[in-house]
């Protein structure tokens, strides 16, 4: 099989820490995200607050302030792969995984799954941070893919990440006593000034590091991006914390094979705490109101 990434490309993932795959799906799957991520948006008109249950309780789907029927803000949905055929059948395959086999491979878990969604109008951005500080695990050989269900511009709310910073420090994400899932303020300043966004055509992905720090900002236009993150992880990477998203498909080999290994590299952060929110917005949010 003709491999996905050139070399040139692998070198540039492990020198800036992510890369933009374009056509990492095909169109009969992106339409098949988009129609559910649509019925989702409907559904979400008849309700006002988070709602729907996953199988540790919180809700499903997360709603911004301000939701209503006339101007939703659906905002998360919490390991759709339980609740959408499509939605599962893209996760175990995809153009960006076999990506990601390359790349820290060839054997790969599926970690967790979300759509966040910055609807047309809505203000939820996320500060900048580090998806290991959520997600600890045994080494950092842990891949988020970030599928663009819609077209994302500088416009609608693009991620931005910050090359290179997954060979930086682990940076804390607890601030006198809150576990406020964010950099300190002096952090992400400093870091902004060399952050670069990611844009392109619905159907690319961005494949991120899990140490790489990123964030975004709000939707300043009249078009939607809606983003479904796929985190995987090699098979011998085992999680040292209970998953912030629980879905009874964690730890399901999609690519390879199984060998019972565990592999282990040295590092000191702090136990995440685990959310007790529809999603980490609420937690930033915390963060947010207490400043």
């Amino acid at each position: 099989m003709m491999p996905t990434l050139t070399d040139e490309q692998k070198v540039r993932f492990w020198r800036e820490g992510y890369l933009v795959l374009e056509d990492a799906l095909r169109p009969d799957q992106l339409s098949g995200l988009k129609r559910d991520f649509a019925a989702w948006i409907e559904e979400s008109r008849t309700q006002t607050n988070a709602y729907g249950e996953t199988i540790d309780g919180r809700p499903r789907f997360d709603v911004q302030p301000g939701h209503s029927a006339d101007s939703p803000g659906l905002r998360r949905v919490s390991s759709p792969t339980e609740i959408s055929e499509t939605y599962l059948s893209v996760m175990r395959d995809n153009r960006a995984l076999d990506a990601v086999a390359e790349l820290i491979g060839p054997n790969i878990k599926h970690n967790n799954t979300k759509v966040n969604s910055k609807l047309p109008g809505t203000k939820t951005e996320v500060k900048y941070h580090q998806d290991f500080m959520f997600e600890p695990h045994t080494n950092h050989d842990v891949i988020a893919v970030l599928f663009f269900v819609d077209e994302v511009t500088m416009e609608n709310g693009p991620l931005e990440v910050v090359p290179g910073s997954h060979d930086g420090p682990l940076h804390t994400l607890w601030h006198e006593g809150e576990f406020t899932g964010a950099v300190a303020p002096e952090i992400e300043s400093e870091v902004r000034e060399s952050a670069v966004s990611c844009t392109g055509p619905a159907g690319s992905a961005c494949l991120m590091h899990t140490r790489l720090l990123h964030g975004s900002t709000p939707n300043n236009s009249t078009q939607p991006r809606t983003l479904y993150i796929v985190t995987y992880n090699a098979e011998d990477a085992m999680p040292l914390c209970t998953n912030h998203i629980p879905s009874r498909y964690e730890g399901e080999l999609v690519r390879g094979e199984a060998t019972g290994m565990i592999r282990c590299m040295p590092y000191e952060m702090e136990m995440p705490e685990y959310p007790k929110e529809a999603s980490f917005f609420g937690q930033q949010a915390r963060d947010s109101e207490a400043a």
